[in-house]
């Protein structure tokens, strides 16, 4: 039994080191690609990530520092623990990741975690559904300069978010053996009950205003310097797997498999490259040849932001680094989603087209994501908004959820 423990325990650490040494050999022989594939990730990283994110990983960790956590885990206490299975604290790791994208689910997640604030299960489950994509980059990046068609953007982002919500319903069941955290008491005045939470989190921060700014800018910063690593590393990898011919060759594997399921041949790189990448990946599909159905390039475009990339999965197993989590549901949850968002996206772009396509969207938000200051304004501006507005229908829901019950409850007494 020892034998196949040491066995098994060698192979896993050979295939990694096996692997970067392949990597590392494979850009000593392409340095060129090699380097030209690093400055370009490091373009997106500088020009566009860094200062798109920045201003909500700062804002996030403040609102964490100075309790809204706890006050919005109290209000919504009774909406997320029986919808989604996890405590109330949950509402607002949703509420940021539906409004500012990749990777801010995980890193909350990640926070709340450490801060005993959700059990091991319920970050794995709410981590499958809160980490998604930035609306704009579905309606500007994708739905307009990839695709040329700004009407798709409605489609693909409420594809996106459909499946997003369903894959959490799914995962409700998932772990239902494992401890829970204990639920929070919503008896009595549900609204001075999450008042007193906020001033309970504050008095046991205790930071100064000044450092606990300046902590999450540093933590922040910390973050998104990681992210820009995992950004370039990936760049080289998928330029350098593109140069050797394995995408090609797993290109020919995937074409064997889904061509016969109506699949056209034109949108299998797409679907190789965003399985690494997802900005790749989109381009990709936007690029298939005119006789390729905008419903499946719609549908390969929505599986692999749903999919979000392994680049992102790299991202998130750094994150969540010394909160016991798991990736294995994490991963599991990207496929179902991305499933879910193919299949979402067929319907409204078949039999409910003539409800989702044929509306338009704001000015601002056919803007191809760009580094320049306005847009950047514009952006924080729309995803402060969007985060506002999510917050607000949600405690709205969870204050009605809470009224309710407590209406069943005294009728039952009765």
């Amino acid at each position: 039994m020892r034998k196949k423990t040491l066995r098994g325990g060698r192979l896993s650490s050979s295939f990694p080191a096996a692997g970067a040494i392949f990597f590392t050999v494979s850009m000593v022989f392409y340095p060129k690609e090699a380097f030209e594939a690093a400055v370009a990730g490091l373009n997106v990283w500088w020009n566009i990530v860094f200062p798109a994110l920045l201003p909500f990983f700062v804002g996030s960790e403040i609102l964490m520092g100075l309790g809204a956590v706890h006050f919005m885990g109290v209000l919504l206490e009774p909406l997320m623990r029986p919808v989604f299975n996890v405590p109330g604290t949950g509402s607002f790791v949703m509420a940021m990741g539906l409004a500012s994208g990749y990777p801010i689910g995980a890193i909350l997640t990640a926070r709340l975690r450490r801060e005993e604030l959700c059990s091991k299960v319920e970050g794995e489950r709410l981590l499958g559904f809160t980490n998604t994509a930035d609306p704009l980059f579905m309606f500007g990046a994708v739905a307009v300069g990839m695709f040329g068609h700004p009407q798709i953007g409605i489609t693909i982002a409420a594809a996106h978010y459909l499946a997003s919500v369903s894959t959490g319903l799914a995962l409700r069941f998932y772990g239902c053996s494992q401890a829970n955290t204990p639920e929070a008491s919503t008896s009595g005045n549900i609204l001075v009950k999450a008042i007193q939470a906020l001033y309970r989190a504050r008095e046991r921060d205790a930071r100064s205003f000044g450092q606990l700014m300046g902590d999450a800018v540093r933590n922040s910063v910390n973050t998104l310097l990681l992210i820009g690593g995992f950004i370039i590393l990936f760049s080289v990898i998928i330029r350098v797997l593109t140069v050797l011919g394995i995408v090609g060759f797993l290109s020919r594997i995937l074409t064997f498999i889904l061509t016969p399921l109506g699949l056209e041949p034109a949108l299998i790189p797409a679907l190789i490259s965003g399985l690494f990448e997802i900005t790749l990946g989109c381009q990709l599909a936007g690029q298939a040849p005119p006789t390729v159905p905008l419903m499946q390039k719609a549908m390969v475009a929505g599986a692999i932001i749903a999919w979000s990339g392994l680049s992102v999965h790299a991202q998130v197993a750094s994150l969540i680094t010394g909160t016991g989590m798991k990736m294995i549901p994490y991963i599991v949850s990207r496929f179902i989603h991305a499933v879910l968002a193919a299949v979402y996206t067929y319907v409204l772009m078949g039999p409910l087209s003539a409800v989702s396509y044929n509306y338009s969207i704001p000015v601002f938000l056919q803007t191809v994501p760009q580094g320049s200051p306005a847009f950047l304004l514009q952006r924080t501006a729309q995803v402060g908004w969007r985060f506002l507005l999510v917050s607000a229908l949600l405690i709205v829901a969870g204050l009605l959820t809470a009224v309710l019950r407590r209406i069943r409850i005294r009728h039952f007494r009765c």
